[in-house]
């Protein structure tokens, strides 16, 4: 009797072992680029290799994509890469699953890197560059500088949506940076941004929409000034663009992964994020882009060379220097500032 039990049971065990293989990947949404080739390379494939978790990968839009397939009832993505604003108002508008901090461990993150619907993966900053073939070493250093065409005259790029748009007009405008979000926190400060965005839009070339455009910009020497995110500027220094940048006034912000309402893997999704999450992973992504580990942990591990420690935004010299992005902020104003950001693009 007790052998046909045991038999019965590995039977039953060998049946169930293809529906759970079948359920153990995961489809991943993220921006492309050489962002995607580092988070590939530093998380998802030694994650996947650790866990045995397939990961399928694609790149995507945004959270617009994500609206239209919980809209649609056609969930294709397990986890996707946001930005932390985005992510806020995703959350807020029911687009995305809650995430259980019992299972990914964020005892050692920074306390502002993950919320209720993000989980950081990242830290970076929003920074102004410039092409050294114009201007040497000796670029703008501040926003002030950024706005003036007198002291710095050439072509300009700046980011076609509104997420890290407007801080830098009001810096460049004479608000102190203790004071941006409060100010922002008005139609009338949102306009006030605007307008000096406006002022400079005849200098404004490109008004770039991807991190592979802004870094593709650079690397073909098309604008003399642009906006954008370290990490691509710096891999693009490494392909050989004349790009520099400064900390100085910089907008420091993360990037998250988050999981869209309605996941198929929604388990897998949540334990792979665990996974990601742990300090031996964040601290390999500084070998591949210059992005800052959101668990404290990894600094710790004895992994991340000196010299490229103290190039990341996350670094205290080079965060002490930086506005910090309020997801507050995000979550209340970004559909209104939006609107309005658009309406000055298509004038």
């Amino acid at each position: 009797m007790k052998h046909h039990l045991l038999a019965g049971v590995a039977a039953a065990a060998l049946a169930a072992t293809p529906l759970v293989a079948a359920a153990q990947s995961v489809t991943i949404a993220s921006w492309g680029g050489s962002y995607q080739e580092a988070q590939s390379k530093a998380l998802f494939e030694p994650a996947s290799a650790a866990t045995g978790v397939t990961v399928k990968q694609e790149t995507y839009g945004g959270m617009a994509d994500v609206r239209l397939q919980v809209q649609t009832g056609a969930v294709t993505f397990d986890i996707v890469a946001s930005g932390s604003g985005s992510a806020a108002r995703a959350g807020a508008e029911g687009l995305l699953e809650e995430l259980d901090y019992g299972v990914i461990d964020v005892s050692s993150f920074y306390p502002t890197a993950y919320s209720k619907f993000c989980v950081g993966g990242d830290v970076f900053s929003t920074v102004y560059a410039w092409n050294t073939d114009t201007f040497g070493e000796n670029g703008p250093q501040s926003w002030a500088d950024f706005w003036d065409v007198e002291k710095f005259p050439g072509s300009r790029s700046y980011r076609g949506s509104v997420a890290g748009a407007l801080e830098p007009a009001l810096m460049a405008d004479g608000v102190p940076i203790d004071k941006v979000y409060e100010t922002l926190s008005s139609k009338e400060g949102i306009e006030r941004a605007i307008n000096k965005i406006r002022e400079l839009k005849p200098h404004i070339e490109v008004f770039w929409t991807s991190g592979a455009q802004h870094a593709q910009l650079m690397k073909d020497g098309e604008v003399d000034m642009i906006t954008g995110w370290n990490g691509r500027f710096d891999n693009a220094k490494k392909d050989g663009a004349k790009v520099a940048y400064s900390f100085n006034q910089a907008l420091l912000d993360y990037d998250c992964f988050a999981i869209p309402k309605g996941a198929p893997n929604k388990d897998v999704a949540m334990q792979f994020l665990a996974e990601i999450s742990k300090p031996e992973y964040q601290a390999n992504l500084p070998k591949y882009i210059t992005y800052g580990p959101t668990n404290k942990a990894a600094y710790g591990l004895g992994t991340i060379d000196e010299t490229v420690a103290r190039a990341l935004p996350s670094h205290p010299d080079n965060a002490a220097m930086q506005l910090p992005i309020s997801l507050e902020w995000y979550a209340e104003w970004e559909t209104i500032a939006s609107e309005m950001y658009q309406e000055m693009l298509t004038e």
